[in-house]
């Protein structure tokens, strides 16, 4: 009996740790805590993959789920990451994505800036701006350009130094004769020979003659201490090999020149190859020209069948239930009057156009910065249902012509849908857009209208 007690001590013991392990483990990963679904794009990763974690202000605040590939050069990799529901008033509209790394060579990791105060906080699945990464080899190459600007500087300044040292020499020696005549002209004088020596009973004049030739001789100094500092530099200058320098350059530059080549003739190769006629003497382009003609042919055939499909007996009901997402084969008086546009349970958001819209310098009208805030602002309320409910963007004008009218509430309904896809991240398949020229569905709420209004359907239909 002693022994079966021990062994289920020890067996509650070992689960009463395992489960304490588990929930310490799951909370330092905030395994056990509410999440938001964000995203945002880089032309260049950096080594960021998935499960790297994502910090908010410096605080590790979540983890990377997943990155797409781009499907072309132009596209960006996209990444969809979590952080906990508490660091969502941090998380604004306006929030930045950098990509960091701790320390200069540690992990990679997803930076989340602080949003400004006035912006809106950013809902479950908004894309963030990013801003590129700077790349350490990017750095050298800056700093090898500024060497190369350096070596070029001093190669100028031994060729100067080189000039002024070959035109100083005969000044120098016109100075030397000039000061040797000065020497005997002044012994003549102080023995009295000749005129000038006889002028120099002249106090007056002496004094003169005292003060000039203090001058010649500071002027002599002065140009001997040039003379001085000149040769210095042009030792210095000689002392750091600059010809030697130049020389692996150039052999530098020649090896480039030879890999360029090279590499020119490689491509050149199989570019020819690739241009080469088929075995039936077809060239690329005809193939290529006749493979997207299939494809064409084979899209239309595709859209031909599923409109086909949508209108048979047996899986019609499937694409009612969808909603109208293209209203490409519905008119504005039947989607007036047909019972999934009018039912009461549907949430609708009525916006006016001079609230979304204004004109451009070609007269066409688009959406205003401010219009964007107050979509953004008029559909975060709805909050994870937008993301899981159809929805329709109903236009409207109320223009004089008829014909205005149509093209006006097609252009709204069109602009404010595009944006609400691209900033939401909605399924263009769940996601359509109606012309009502100026008259609203039966039970909408209003008779007429100027704007757009934009309806969350309800599931029950």
């Amino acid at each position: 009996m002693n022994r079966n007690l021990a062994v289920g001590l020890f067996v509650l013991i070992g689960l009463a740790l395992f489960t304490a392990g588990l929930f310490l483990i799951g909370d330092r990963h905030e395994a056990f805590q509410k999440h938001i679904t964000l995203y945002t794009e880089f032309a260049d990763l950096s080594g960021l993959a998935s499960g790297s974690k994502v910090q908010v202000g410096g605080m590790d605040a979540g983890q990377i789920e997943e990155i797409s590939v781009p499907d072309s050069p132009s596209s960006k990799f996209r990444v969809k990451f979590q952080i906990g529901t508490r660091f969502h008033g941090l998380v604004r509209s306006d929030s930045t994505a950098t990509i960091a790394t701790e320390g200069i060579v540690g992990d990679t990791f997803l930076s989340i800036g602080p949003g400004s105060e006035g912006s809106p906080a950013a809902i479950s699945g908004t894309t963030l701006g990013s801003k590129e990464p700077l790349e350490l080899a990017a750095l050298l190459s800056q700093a090898q350009g500024s060497l190369s600007d350096v070596d070029t500087t001093m190669r100028d300044a031994d060729k100067l130094m080189t000039f002024a040292g070959g035109d100083l020499a005969p000044t120098l020696a016109t100075a030397h004769k000039a000061m040797a005549d000065a020497d005997d002209i002044l012994v003549g004088l102080k023995q009295g020979d000749g005129t000038a020596g006889m002028l120099l009973r002249d106090r007056a004049l002496a004094n003169s003659i005292k003060r000039t030739v203090a001058n010649t001789e500071q002027v002599t100094n002065s140009l001997r201490g040039t003379t001085d500092r000149a040769n210095g530099l042009l030792s210095d200058v000689a002392s750091r090999n600059f010809p030697q320098k130049i020389d692996d350059t150039l052999a530098a530059l020649r090896d480039t020149a030879s890999n360029f080549d090279a590499t020119s003739k490689s491509v050149k190769q199989t570019v020819a190859e690739l241009t080469e006629p088929d075995e039936h003497g077809v060239s690329v382009g005809a193939n290529l020209r006749e493979t997207i003609s299939n494809v064409n042919t084979a899209t239309g055939n595709l859209a031909d069948d599923t409109e086909a499909l949508k209108h048979s007996f047996l899986v019609r009901g499937f694409f009612r239930k969808r909603g109208y997402y293209t209203l490409t084969n519905i008119s504005p008086a039947e989607y007036r009057h047909d019972p999934l546009s009018t039912s009461a349970a549907n949430q609708r958001t009525w916006v006016s156009a001079d609230q979304l819209f204004h004109r451009n310098s070609k007269d066409v009208e688009e959406l205003t910065p401010a219009g964007k805030q107050i979509l953004d602002h008029a559909l975060a309320i709805y909050g994870d249902t937008l993301l899981s409910n159809p929805i329709v963007v109903e236009g409207y004008s109320t223009d004089a012509s008829l014909a205005e009218r149509v093209e006006l509430s097609r252009a709204r309904a069109i602009a404010v849908r595009n944006y609400i896809i691209q900033r939401f991240q909605l399924d263009p398949m769940t996601t359509g857009g109606v012309a009502l020229d100026d008259q609203a569905p039966q039970g909408a709420g209003r008779a007429t209208w100027d704007g757009v209004s934009i309806v969350l359907l309800s599931k029950a239909h």
